[in-house]
């Protein structure tokens, strides 16, 4: 994810390590700080696989900043990200809310769909906290402890809420998907006529 991270801020503008930093931490907050020790070693990384390049310009006092910006293939490489992101940052929540900072970033709202669906059909399969002896998962009124049931039934609420918005998401970015290929269908046709 710190990868992700790096590659999307990076997409909208080129960065200094420090501000990148700062908008990584601000992304993954109190939860998941990022550290000198994580972040560098991940740009150098980026950097090797040739996503990155870095440029000097002059600082404040007189040290010249190393500005970071993605090169082509980081765009790509951004983008081939976004479209297929791995399992994980479709089942946790943490790294999925860090997929979506930066899916606008895909200019296909086909492609958002489909990432959308994907979280959507995680969503609808079973699954549960905690499970009886048989291996079923237990529902909020069979739970007796409290602090279990209440995990339950928050997460109950919040995949309620989650579901809704997917949903109505994924509706919009159809719409504009078959706006975009109605467009598409249109400019052929009057380019076809015009020959």
């Amino acid at each position: 994810m710190l990868e992700l991270c790096i590659l999307g801020f990076l997409f909208a503008e080129p960065l200094h390590a420090y501000d990148l930093k700062a908008r990584i931490s601000g992304l993954s907050g109190h939860v998941r700080p990022v550290s000198d020790g994580a972040l560098h070693p991940a740009i150098k990384r980026l950097q090797a696989a040739g996503y990155l390049s870095r440029r000097a310009e002059p600082g404040e006092r007189g040290a010249p900043r190393q500005v970071l910006s993605l090169t082509d293939a980081g765009r790509a490489e951004l983008l081939s990200r976004l479209r297929a992101p791995a399992d994980v940052e479709i089942t946790d929540r943490h790294s999925f809310f860090i997929l979506l900072a930066f899916l606008s970033s895909l200019p296909d709202p086909a492609d958002q769909a489909r990432v959308l669906r994907r979280r959507l059909a995680f969503m609808d399969a079973p699954g549960s906290f905690f499970y009886d002896d048989d291996g079923r998962p237990l529902r909020v009124r069979d739970m007796t402890d409290r602090f279990r049931r209440g995990m339950l039934q928050l997460a109950a609420a919040s995949s309620k809420a989650d579901r809704a918005w997917l949903e109505k998401t994924i509706a919009e970015l159809d719409a504009e998907s078959a706006d975009r290929q109605d467009d598409a269908d249109s400019a052929d046709r009057q380019a076809s006529e015009s020959a």
